[in-house]
């Protein structure tokens, strides 16, 4: 490995490092999906930052990554519901286009040796069809609260578990937004647990979880604390810190479906995949 980054490798040896080929842009012969964490003090990335160090990434990886035509070529990369900045994520997704077929396990050991720690990836399968938006319409959340005590907490989930609509008020894009947190709560719960979470250490510290759906406007972890508040007055005096732990579909069982699973099933049944070559430099 030449300066300790692998770079992919396919049936034309080593891949040119030329962002537009001549003659126009080479087509997207693959695609592949990505599940990547946001950890530790990464969490604070925001997400034109993290997308900007992921075509670095690219880039030091030799990955073979289609861009879009015109003057200005992008790199065809698309985004699945980025988590907010501050928030850590062990399920962020999304999905590159490829000038030539690679071998995925091969294409995520590369792209995680070139990103930084703490902006990990986790997964990559080659796409089989379909929208990767399409299939997300739910996150799970856990959110812990140092300073806030279990007993506290479970009353505040109570509180707005009892209410028909819980609306709370957000500054958007759009504007300034009044929606209802209580209609995209799907399950709340207060999960115990004995041992202090995320280093915490003589203060109490409750761990809220959360099933949330992705509606318009999104509902996100600070809004359903928000909600809280209105419904309790429960005001958490240290920070608290929100981790998305899961993204997909939510199934009639009430657990999340990964969006990932798809395409492993359709690749496990023998799908016909273009030829990759999984060596790695």
């Amino acid at each position: 490995m030449a300066g300790g980054t692998p770079t992919i490798r396919t049936r034309s040896n080593t891949i040119s490092r030329k962002p537009q080929p001549e003659g126009g842009q080479a087509p997207v012969v693959q695609r592949i999906r990505i599940r990547y964490a946001k950890r530790g003090p990464l969490r604070f990335t925001s997400h034109r930052d993290f997308a900007r160090a992921f075509e670095r990434a690219l880039r030091r990886a030799g990955v073979p990554v289609a861009f879009s035509q015109g003057f200005t070529p992008h790199p065809k990369i698309s985004y699945a519901s980025a988590a907010p900045t501050g928030v850590a994520s062990e399920a962020e997704y999304l999905e590159i286009g490829l000038q030539q077929p690679v071998e995925p396990a091969a294409l995520r050991s590369a792209l995680d040796a070139a990103l930084s720690p703490g902006l990990d990836i986790l997964d990559a399968v080659v796409a089989s069809g379909g929208s990767l938006a399409d299939r997300i319409d739910t996150s799970r959340w856990r959110v812990e609260l140092p300073g806030v005590g279990p007993d506290v907490l479970h009353a505040a989930v109570s509180a707005f578990l009892d209410a028909s609509e819980v609306l709370v008020e957000r500054m958007t894009k759009q504007g300034r937004r009044v929606f209802d947190t209580r209609a995209a709560v799907v399950g709340i719960d207060v999960i115990e647990r004995t041992e202090a979470p995320s280093g915490v250490a003589g203060i109490p510290c409750a761990i809220l979880e959360m099933v949330v759906r992705q509606v318009t406007p999104s509902v996100r972890p600070d809004d359903v604390l928000s909600g809280l508040r209105v419904v309790a007055d429960l005001e958490p005096p240290v920070p608290p810190q929100a981790t998305r732990l899961a993204q997909g579909t939510l199934a009639a069982q009430g657990e999340i479906v990964d969006p990932l699973e798809a395409d492993r099933d359709r690749t496990a049944i023998g799908e016909r995949q273009p030829e990759a070559r999984p060596a790695v430099r």
